[in-house]
């Protein structure tokens, strides 16, 4: 049985980070096993919550794994709170990531322009050695231009031009020659003016092609959608599917989730009822 290594938080409320992926990566009949990074009582969006770092922690699970000689098809991290936990998962990198494991890094520090208020430059240049290692990168639109070192607003003040992709495009292409060759940036909440309404959708870059796949925009964002789009597009590249496979099958399962939750008034740090969809996966 195909295993991935997820290293992320565990938070008991806003269906995000490893709730989110645990359930998605065992529904497309891969092992998931996490290796946490915190446990939290709510994610960070909520008022109030208590949290238990696992920092210290994190290389316990990396050493054991070792001694039991455990090898994994892929690794997938996420939000990731001080360089000593970024430094952890290189740390794990060194001792798991072979040839034949694709590491997905979710690069997680920020969204709508506004960066997480935690992460300094410090952190910003850990999470780059990071997504220089990975082979999969997903970042929402914020997050590649702080990769990037492009200004959002002035990218976004574009939205409604018809080379808006392109733009995007030519951003996510700049940061493919720093990285491995066969390197994939898939990049998340891209929000477009169309003339009759607004659509979101994510593009997909290699290093000699692209893909594209957009659907109407509501104008909410709810917890944990881009862990659930990461944990598919991981799965799915897994077991074999393209990204343009992949990228379908995210959509197809995620969008009725969102729908649901948007007509019931479900308040966004709560998350999608995704747990309805999840036999979308198994189409």
């Amino acid at each position: 049985m195909k295993k991935i290594a997820l290293i992320n938080d565990l938070s008991g409320f806003g269906k995000c980070s490893l709730t989110a992926a645990i359930p998605v990566i065992s529904v497309l009949g891969i092992q998931a096993c996490p290796l946490p990074t915190a446990v939290l009582s709510a994610q960070t969006g909520f008022s109030d919550y208590y949290c238990d770092d696992y920092t210290d922690r994190m290389n316990h699970f990396t050493d054991k794994w070792e001694a039991m000689q455990e090898s994994f098809d892929g690794i997938y991290s996420g939000y990731l709170g001080s360089a000593a936990q970024m430094h952890n998962v290189l740390y794990f990198l060194e001792k798991f990531k072979k040839n034949d494991t694709l590491y997905l890094a979710d690069p997680v520090m920020g969204d709508n322009g506004q960066r997480i208020r935690i992460f300094t430059q410090e952190l910003l240049d850990c999470m780059k050695e990071l997504t220089r290692r990975a082979d999969v990168i997903t970042p929402n639109l914020t997050e590649l231009c702080l990769l990037a070192d492009v200004d959002y607003d002035a990218l976004t003040r574009r939205a409604s031009d018809t080379d808006y992709l392109s733009y995007i495009e030519e951003i996510a292409r700049g940061l493919l020659p720093r990285a491995y060759a066969e390197q994939m940036i898939v990049t998340t909440g891209i929000v477009r003016k169309l003339p009759e309404q607004f659509s979101v959708g994510n593009l997909a870059i290699t290093s000699d092609d692209s893909y594209y796949a957009e659907t109407p925009y509501r104008g909410e964002s709810f917890s944990g959608t881009g862990d659930l789009f990461a944990s598919v597009i991981m799965g799915c590249l897994i077991n074999g599917l393209t990204i343009e496979e992949a990228m379908q099958k995210a959509v197809c399962f995620l969008c009725p989730a969102i729908e649901e939750a948007s007509h019931d008034g479900t308040p966004q740090n709560h998350g999608i009822p995704f747990e309805k969809y999840l036999r979308y996966l198994l189409d």
